[in-house]
């Protein structure tokens, strides 16, 4: 079998760069080992020096899985040391992509589960198959759900959040659009044209506003009311420290005075 890799490619458009990594493990339902993990944090990690990125999109090769989970072969053998450093490498993941500069996509097709899910739920936005199907099954594997499945209350609530992590229970992409898991579900033949209409309306935005947004975003998980609002002031004075605000205004007045 050849082993499990990470591609990525980019692609040049008017507006900036796409990357769209890719998790080639299609033989395993992609799952993730502790190399992949690495691998998968690295390559997304690379990205941070492109200045020129808009978006990328984050997938698992093929249609039967994004990421099937952490690889139960390589769990089996862990002890409490081991465990710690592997369970941390998968957080790496996570984190990589929610300090990545720009917004990323998650295109889920077939099973999404476990560390899967929990990478999943660290992209900014989720689209998913409509016969894709996601859960949590660690309580059944003798482990509880950790790192970013912290990350699923914001999503779901408390009260949905219990029941996946509780029963391991998977649910169906049409249910997970109504739980607010995903934010868009699709045919499986339309999966990637819905995520190029995604790409292009984060791309009709402002380059730097969307970064801005997206750390802004990140900084209101953290914070309270008060300093959420504070951080925000900060961030739409800032924004006037490049000519995109005034760029983009003045275009969109000489739209309306001709009529646009």
């Amino acid at each position: 079998m050849t082993a499990p890799d990470v591609t990525t490619a980019f692609e040049t458009r008017q507006e900036g760069e796409v990357a769209r990594i890719t998790w080639r493990n299609a033989a395993r339902l992609n799952v993730l080992d502790r190399e992949g993990m690495e691998a998968l944090s690295g390559a997304i990690r690379a990205l941070m020096r492109r200045h020129d990125l808009r978006a990328l999109v984050l997938a698992g090769e093929g249609e039967r899985a994004f990421i099937g989970g952490a690889d139960v072969r390589a769990m089996v053998g862990l002890d409490p040391t081991t465990a710690r450093g592997f369970i941390t490498a998968l957080h790496r993941v996570s984190e990589s992509i929610r300090t990545l500069h720009v917004p990323v996509i998650a295109r889920m097709a077939g099973y999404t589960l476990g560390a899967g899910l929990e990478i999943a739920a660290a992209c900014d936005l989720r689209v998913a198959a409509a016969d894709a199907r996601m859960g949590m099954p660690e309580v059944r594997l003798g482990i509880p759900s950790v790192i970013e499945a912290a990350l699923l209350p914001s999503l779901i609530g408390w009260g949905r959040t219990r029941r996946l992590l509780l029963t391991g229970e998977m649910i169906e992409a049409p249910t997970a659009l109504i739980w607010g898991l995903v934010e868009e579900v699709v045919p499986p033949a339309d999966l990637d044209a819905a995520i190029e209409r995604l790409l292009a309306a984060i791309l009709a935005g402002a380059p730097d506003a969307v970064r801005a947004q997206k750390r802004l975003m990140r900084d209101w998980e953290e914070a309270t009311t008060a300093e959420a609002t504070a951080r925000g002031i900060d961030a739409f004075a800032a924004a006037w420290t490049s000519e995109e605000p005034v760029r983009r205004m003045e275009a969109f007045l000489n739209r309306r005075r001709k009529g646009g």
